[in-house]
């Protein structure tokens, strides 16, 4: 059975405090556990301000739009390194508190993935890194590098296995030339897909652990991630398509894990059942024809993106509801 099988959240969390995330996380998901992103404690905080923490070599800072590749270890890089560390503090002394030391339970750590963060930061000239092939190189090989680093960290410090998941909401665009640059007179070119499989495939041999996917946008590029290492995917369902559906399919078939994110990121106007959450994934691999073993071996059940807009109450749920289906697919995939 996958590690990627099992509930989880998607990285990010509401509020300020590492600590009552952690207890949280910890506390709800039994399965799957990951440490906390808390964009509101703002800059260096958020997804691509996080990198700074782990980049090897390459500093960062902010810039009018966001962030920009910068010489040196500024103070944004030093601020992201200072919240990561206390993320880390937060989550160790939950899991200590849980008892949870040396047991099975593995973990999982977010990062933007090597696409998404050079599309994300600035060159020097104000024109996304991903421009330029050399800076997306060195890019990826440094983020791989600092990854492996942290994760192995972590499992250090927690005396379990941890493994990694890569946030690629802008890999369809960049792959299809809808990235856009500093003015119309210069374009972003598309990723050719060998080099955007050759970046993930590096990333994810660098960082030794099984590694997860996750993209939140509008359409997935299937054929793309069908062809690299990478051990998970994990998406929207609500923005399912019927091409995304037969890439769900493939890659399931090639023994590997789809999660599927089913609980609302934000809380709805009624509260769903752990039960209709269930039947809501049943339904997706039913309609693949896939046996219902499959829940149970080859399905996760995550929210449906990032929780940092819920209100606490509702991430706690979000994902107290995420564990609890995943539960009921693990004990009886045919009963549900």
């Amino acid at each position: 059975m996958s590690a990627f099988a099992a509930a989880t959240g998607i990285g990010s969390w509401p509020g300020t405090s590492a600590r009552q995330a952690a207890e949280v996380i910890v506390g709800e998901l039994t399965t799957l556990p990951h440490l906390a992103e808390l964009p509101a404690r703002g800059v260096g905080a958020d997804m691509i301000g996080r990198a700074g923490a782990l980049l090897v070599d390459i500093g960062i800072d902010t810039v009018p739009r966001g962030y920009r590749i910068a010489s040196g270890r500024s103070a944004v890089a030093r601020r992201s390194m200072s919240l990561l560390d206390e993320d880390i503090d937060a989550f160790e002394e939950a899991w200590e508190k849980a008892g949870l030391r040396g047991e099975s339970r593995t973990v999982k750590v977010q990062a933007p993935g090597p696409i998404t963060l050079a599309a994300s930061l600035e060159l020097a000239n104000g024109h996304r890194a991903i421009t330029d092939r050399g800076a997306l190189r060195d890019l990826a090989a440094s983020l791989a590098e600092g990854l492996a680093v942290h994760r192995a960290h972590l499992a250090r410090r927690l005396d379990t296995a941890v493994v990694v998941q890569f946030d690629e909401p802008l890999l369809s665009d960049a792959l299809d030339g809808r990235l856009t640059g500093v003015t119309s007179l210069t374009p972003v070119h598309p990723v050719d897909e060998s080099a955007a499989i050759e970046l993930l495939d590096d990333c994810a041999g660098t960082v030794g652990a099984d590694v997860m996917l996750h993209s939140c946008a509008s359409s997935v590029p299937w054929n793309v991630l069908q062809r690299t290492a990478i051990s998970a995917v994990s998406v929207d369902a609500a923005a399912l398509s019927a091409a995304d559906l037969d890439g769900i399919g493939e890659f399931v078939e090639s023994d590997r894990t789809v999660l599927l994110g089913i609980v609302s990121a934000t809380a709805p106007a009624v509260r769903p059942a752990a039960e209709e959450i269930a039947k809501a994934a049943a339904a997706v691999t039913d309609r693949l024809g896939l046996r219902r073993s499959t829940l149970r071996e080859r399905i996760g059940i995550t929210p449906a993106c990032g929780l940092a807009g819920a209100t606490p109450q509702w991430a706690r749920t979000a994902v107290e509801l995420a564990q609890k289906a995943a539960d009921a697919l693990a004990e009886d995939p045919d009963a549900v």
